[in-house]
């Protein structure tokens, strides 16, 4: 491209007021002038400063008057100075004036990183950050841990103590459990919030609608933030909020690719150029294959195409997974040839080491995922490939497919995100976010705090279920499970079908107390009885999800390998294990507390199973192996920092606080010295310390 030429183009756009195209034009020119390592002329850093991507800004060439706007959108984002584009600084000044604000831009639009410029100014004393995902979560703490944990107590897992400053970051569900212990939140911010429409998200919208309602009560400021929304409809929820429409300012051009058009239906073409794109070479590939079976069948295309790489990262993790998982495991085999996979149920960890590795020249080159890559993560990479246009049964629509093409491109790292589309994209449509009411909430409300959100019907129907609900467990009863939010599932219908049944049907409740027996073939008749409870809850056979949950009773004692070989023979294998395993303890284990808080109340006192239900939603490790898990450090391997005595896991009193305080004062060179670790191990522990380090000092690149 012709620099001159270029930005005479790229004027006129400005001139006749069409911004979108001359940023794209602009973004372009500097793809072109990177990949040539040209230096920019005052001309370009012009135009920069005109379409307002001032972080874009070459100082070595600029004018001092460049200089100036680049040093004039300079913030403190924690640890560091960096310069803001025009819409972040125009977001960051609502912000820092008190506005509370919603707010749709694209993926590449940087709104996380406003999060990180507002504490750093305002030093509020807590923020809560409700994100969609584990996943999700582990990202913020380790990017809010690194630049605040010198001011502030980061929490993220259920009953961590609160400091005098506090950052707590987590999916919708644990937020229950601290809405006592806040009496106020400086900032609310509500990652993803589109989710709270049954629309986008009909398992997941009551639960994030009640608390969006509980914690905005105590929210001095909101912050929403979502991708792709182009109309904001009325409702209770973000009345009061300045909804700001950004989709037009991109940061990255994406340049779309319709392969699917020359292939046709032709599988065997589409599969050898899904093989073209991803062979090893220079470029980082997304994959979105929408369906659990289509990330099979492109794992057998790869594994028969692509020859294995030799690679340190790839070829000592795909040993570590063959030890520690499964010998013959697929996602070993696509490793072995730099692909990783990314569907959001296997262990937190491999996915966290996986995005880890696609983020080195000398890692992954692909990963192959489903939705959960655009729900999961903040990744992004050259090329996003569109496999199939589905999401799971259903056809992709276009809001996700516009999420999923985000992904591609990355500020200062590829100015232009190559998208190929191999499956026709859905139609293009501007979507309007309609979040209501889910009636099946309404009980588990008050309709004297709550009446502001309320009509007249819906408050007569919380005083109805009331009613209903007081006569069954008492008043008081009643009055302590509202105020201290005992039951997790919000749908009040069913929880009330359950109360009744307690009542009319004593004594097929009696077996309850089994559950607190250490021998798990004594649970069984009690754990069918809860399955049955939801029917179509579970996405698999009840036998399975009774199987599985007596397998991981023995998860501290067992190592996996061989737990997985136990499940086989029930017609279980890796990837089904890995969702049992947190259906259990998820849905499984909050069924089963609300279960037991209802139990007590209507049936026996006398009977409490709340030491099951904690051991269950742990997996059945000790509580600070589990939540390590989280941030990034697998169970095999706190077993043998526990086998070496350095931490005693089993100790009561050893909490996630209480762990992470003992590794600090340990230090990463003792850990790393434990004899039974594997090169791969120590990479893990090193990774591990490099999110609980509140600088960057670890470096984490060394296998050996």
């Amino acid at each position: 491209m012709d620099v001159f030429e270029t930005c005479h183009e790229i004027n006129h756009f400005l001139s006749v007021k069409n911004e979108v195209a001359a940023r794209n034009l602009l973004i372009r020119l500097l793809a072109d002038l990177d990949s040539t390592k040209t230096a920019y002329p005052q001309v370009v850093n012009q135009m920069i400063r005109a379409t307002g991507l001032f972080p874009y800004l070459q100082l070595s060439n600029a004018s001092w008057d460049q200089k100036f706007v680049h040093y004039a959108f300079e913030v403190d984002v924690g640890r560091r100075i960096a310069t803001l584009h025009r819409e972040q600084s125009s977001v960051l000044s609502k912000l820092l004036d008190g506005k509370s604000i919603a707010v749709s831009a694209p993926t590449s639009f940087g709104k996380s990183f406003i999060i990180d410029a507002f504490i750093a100014a305002k030093q509020p004393d807590n923020v809560v950050i409700i994100v969609p995902t584990i996943a999700l979560m582990d990202e913020t703490r380790r990017r809010l841990f690194k630049k605040f944990s010198d001011q502030y107590t980061i929490v993220t897992a259920p009953d961590t103590r609160l400091g005098p400053k506090n950052i707590l970051i987590f999916p919708q569900e644990r937020a229950f459990g601290y809405l006592a212990a806040l009496e106020t939140i400086d900032l609310l911010v509500v990652d993803e919030f589109y989710k709270a429409s049954q629309t986008h998200d009909r398992a997941r919208a009551p639960s994030l609608i009640k608390a969006i309602l509980k914690l905005s009560k105590k929210a001095k400021q909101r912050y929403y933030l979502a991708p792709n929304i182009k109309k904001l409809n009325d409702n209770a929820f973000t009345r009061d909020m300045e909804f700001l429409e950004l989709l037009d300012f991109n940061t990255v051009y994406l340049d779309i690719k319709e392969i699917y058009k020359e292939i046709g239906n032709d599988e065997i073409k589409k599969g050898q150029k899904l093989i073209e794109l991803i062979s090893p070479g220079g470029q980082k590939s997304l994959i979105y294959a929408g369906t659990y079976s289509e990330i099979t069948k492109i794992a057998e295309l790869a594994i028969a195409a692509i020859p294995p790489v030799d690679r340190i990262y790839t070829t000592s993790f795909s040993k570590w997974l063959r030890q520690n998982y499964k010998s013959d495991w697929v996602l070993a085999d696509l490793v072995d040839r730099a692909i990783g996979v990314h569907n959001g149920s296997m262990h937190r960890c491999l996915s966290q080491l996986q995005i880890r590795l696609f983020e080195y020249t000398d890692g992954f080159d692909s990963i192959v995922s489903t939705s959960s890559i655009i729900e999961g993560v903040n990744t992004s990479a050259q090329n996003v490939i569109v496999w199939k246009s589905k999401l799971g049964s259903a056809s992709l629509k276009d809001f996700t497919y516009k999420n999923i093409i985000g992904r591609g491109g990355r500020m200062f790292k590829y100015f232009v995100g190559n998208i190929f589309l191999l499956d026709a994209p859905p139609k293009s449509e501007d979507t309007q976010l309609v979040i209501e009411f889910p009636e099946k909430i309404l009980g588990t409300l008050d309709e004297d705090q709550d009446a502001d959100s309320l009509t007249d019907r819906q408050v007569e129907r919380i005083i109805e279920y009331r009613t209903q609900m007081s006569s069954i467990i008492g008043v008081e009863n009643f009055e302590r499970v509202r105020r201290e939010n005992l039951l997790q599932d919000s749908d009040a219908d069913f929880l009330l079908r359950l109360a009744i049944d307690m009542k009319d049907n004593p004594n097929e409740w009696r077996g309850f107390g089994y559950l607190n027996a250490n021998n798990p073939d004594q649970w069984d008749t009690m754990l069918y009885k809860i399955l049955r409870l939801k029917p179509g809850n579970w996405e698999t056979q009840h036998r399975k999800v009774v199987v599985t949950t007596k397998a991981i009773a023995y998860n501290w004692d067992r190592d996996l390998p061989t737990l997985l070989s136990s499940l086989k023979r029930d017609g279980i294998d890796i990837e089904e294990f890995f969702k049992l395993e947190r259906t259990i303890t998820f849905k499984f284990s909050a069924l089963l507390s609300d279960a037991n808080e209802l139990h007590r109340m209507i049936v026996n006192s006398s009977v409490d199973i709340s030491a099951f239900i904690g051991r269950m939603s742990r997996a059945f490790l000790p509580s600070a192996v589990y939540h390590l898990e989280e941030y990034g450090l697998p169970r095999m391997i706190s077993k043998k920092i526990h086998a070496s005595g350095l931490i005693n896991f089993l100790d009561p009193e050893m909490d996630l606080l209480a762990a992470l305080e003992r590794f600090n004062s340990l230090g990463l060179e003792t850990v790393l010295a434990i004899r039974s670790l594997g090169p791969f191990d120590r990479y893990v522990v090193k990774f591990f310390f490099d999110g609980i380090t509140p600088d960057d000092a670890i470096e984490i690149k060394d296998v050996e």
